[in-house]
């Protein structure tokens, strides 16, 4: 289902001088601006046509950046029709140019497009410049993210998907979702007849890529679990966690799905009290390292997305400028 386009709830409309920026359809649509290299066949800038878009075709790879993704294994297993969607910096999980059908998913923050503000566009679509690269779709899925111009992602088919009024209802408010989550779950409600495959969706730290704190993994894991087990998404490779539950249920037909839930509660609660002890102790070991770092952040130059945050923290306790 795609929500009422009025509701705005935690996805306030744009103030003054924002319009052209974080409402790019109704500037599309005043102007008729396709940007550079735009034809008639330029990606949507609705929700209900990206819908269409989507649906067009069966089966859809969602790629998440994980050390367990297998590109050249994940694209053997699939038909040639099959849509392959990337995120963000595809080169962690890209070594070479992608030539299936394919789109990247570039996400927003207060300054704009990732890819864009961090200067990585032309090393994203130098890795997607095969025949069936069909764009990029600019995605917005919290409240203060807006969408970069068409004419800063280059020659490149542009799009854009607003997600945010979606979670509303539902997501932890002091976080927003991750970009994969985000459009795993709206193209299960909005795609039904489309077969959508998760590959990667792990929410595993390691030591190359790190989990960022704006996001809440616990909660998506678990409506992502839900969805899988309801058949509303699909992945691509199963989680051992959740095959060893599934295993002693099928073993052991004695013990009901909710007292192994419950038992299964008590021990990871009391294995995470024990992690949390362990954590403490660490923290008061490294305390020391903890100051030397946090010294050298302090004086490192601050990022134009560290600074928008710090605009925005202060707009919202309604600190106000001093001086003439």
């Amino acid at each position: 289902m795609v929500a009422p386009s009025g509701r705005r709830g935690n996805c306030p409309l744009p103030p003054a001088g924002e319009t052209a920026v974080t409402s790019r359809q109704g500037e599309i649509e005043e102007t008729g601006d396709e940007g550079p290299g735009m034809t008639t066949g330029s990606l949507p800038s609705d929700r209900e046509g990206w819908a269409a878009f989507f649906s067009g075709y069966s089966r859809i790879v969602l790629v998440a950046n994980s050390e367990q993704v297998d590109i050249v294994s994940l694209r053997a297993r699939y038909a040639e029709d099959t849509l392959f969607v990337f995120f963000n910096k595809v080169f962690k999980v890209l070594s070479e140019p992608f030539e299936g059908n394919a789109l990247i998913v570039a996400r927003s923050s207060p300054s704009g497009a990732n890819i864009v503000y961090r200067r990585e566009v032309d090393a994203v679509l130098r890795l997607l410049r095969g025949p069936g690269f069909r764009g990029i779709a600019n995605l917005r899925a919290g409240p203060r993210e807006v969408f970069s111009r068409r004419e800063e992602f280059g020659d490149a088919e542009v799009g854009f998907l607003d997600l945010c009024e979606i979670f509303d209802d539902f997501y932890p408010r002091t976080h927003v979702p991750t970009s994969g989550f985000a459009l795993a779950f709206w193209l299960s409600e909005a795609c039904p007849s489309s077969r959508v495959v998760l590959a990667g969706f792990s929410s595993r730290r390691s030591d190359r890529w790190k989990l960022f704190h704006d996001h809440d993994w616990t909660f998506e894991q678990i409506l992502q679990r839900l969805l899988i087990r309801t058949g509303a998404l699909d992945s691509d490779g199963r989680s051992q966690d959740a095959e060893g539950v599934e295993r002693i249920a099928a073993r052991f037909p004695q013990f009901s799905p909710a007292e192994i839930a419950v038992v299964s509660a008590q021990v990871l609660s009391e294995r995470l009290e024990g992690t949390n002890m362990a954590i403490d102790r660490l923290m008061s070991l490294t305390r020391l390292h903890g100051r030397i770092d946090g010294f050298f952040r302090r004086i490192k130059p601050k990022t134009r997305k560290q600074k928008a945050s710090e605009i925005e923290a202060k707009e919202a306790r309604g600190d106000r400028p001093t001086g003439g």
